[in-house]
Formats: structure tokens, sequence, C-alpha cells
């Protein structure tokens, strides 16, 4: 199928890259279908509304930068989605990056999808070590990570 992309203009995707959120992302639940789509540079994906062209988050998997990350996520959470064992989830987190381009990752609000089914939905951590901006390359030089981010 042909999308209209923020970051790509339009490109033709497969029907497996489409992810639903049901009930939408925080500041933007009116908006439920995305494409999941390789970013130009690993390890980030963009997370593109399918709804509006101007949308799209960056995002990462927050293990690659904080091995420790955990997520105590509720039972109802990962029910909605159809989630049964932790291996039929992907984790993301929305990546920010600011004007001086440091990069931040969301690590207290992450994307919890079925990789079965590509339905999604964002969760809220209440463990104090998880907050809404994680320097992304200061925690890889903390854990020591030989991996290149950017």
């Amino acid at each position: 199928m042909k999308v209209l992309t923020k970051a790509y203009g339009s490109i033709e995707v497969d029907e497996r890259q489409k992810v639903s959120f049901p009930f939408g992302l925080f500041g933007f639940e009116s908006i439920k279908e995305y494409i999941l789509i390789d970013a130009e540079r690993q390890p980030f994906y963009w997370l593109q509304s399918l709804e509006a062209e101007h949308i799209a988050f960056i995002i990462i998997n927050p293990f690659l930068f904080r091995p420790d990350y955990e997520l105590d996520i509720d039972d109802d959470l990962v029910r909605d989605i159809g989630i049964s064992t932790p291996d039929k989830a992907l984790i993301f987190s929305i990546v920010t990056i600011s004007p001086s381009g440091s990069m931040t990752a969301n690590l207290q609000g992450p994307l919890i999808i079925n990789r079965d089914t590509r339905i999604g939905k964002q969760g809220i951590l209440t463990d104090p070590r998880w907050k809404t901006k994680h320097n992304i390359l200061e925690e890889l030089k903390q854990s020591g990570s030989e991996r290149t981010v950017g």
C-alpha cells in the first residue's frame, strides 16, 4: 500500500507494517492507525500515522540503551491487546530530539505492541526509575554498551 510519510514522502509499505492503537497514544487519542518503518539511521524506527501524514514519532527499543529496563505493566493493559507472554510483545520508547541534538527517550510511557496481531497500547509506568526524558547517548556510555546510536 502507498503511504504519505513525514520523513520520506510517498512510499510503498507492506500491510504487515501496520500497527493499530485502539486507544490512541497520549495526546493523540483520536489517531489509531500507524505504520512502523525502519529509519535511515539504526536502531531507530518511525511510527507514522496513517491518518495524518504530519504526525510521526521516532521510536527505539529501550533495551538497547537500558538493558536493566523493567516494565511492571498492569495485567489489564496486556490483556487489552491480547498478550499472554512477554515474548509476544514488542516494546518501544518515543524519542525526542532537541534543537541542540540531544536525544531522549520516554521510558515512563512505553509502547507495547502485540507482535502477532500488531495491536498496541501505550502504558504508564509508576516505577520512579523511569522518566519521560532519558538521555540515550549518556545512558549508553554509562552502561558501557558498544552499540552506536545516531
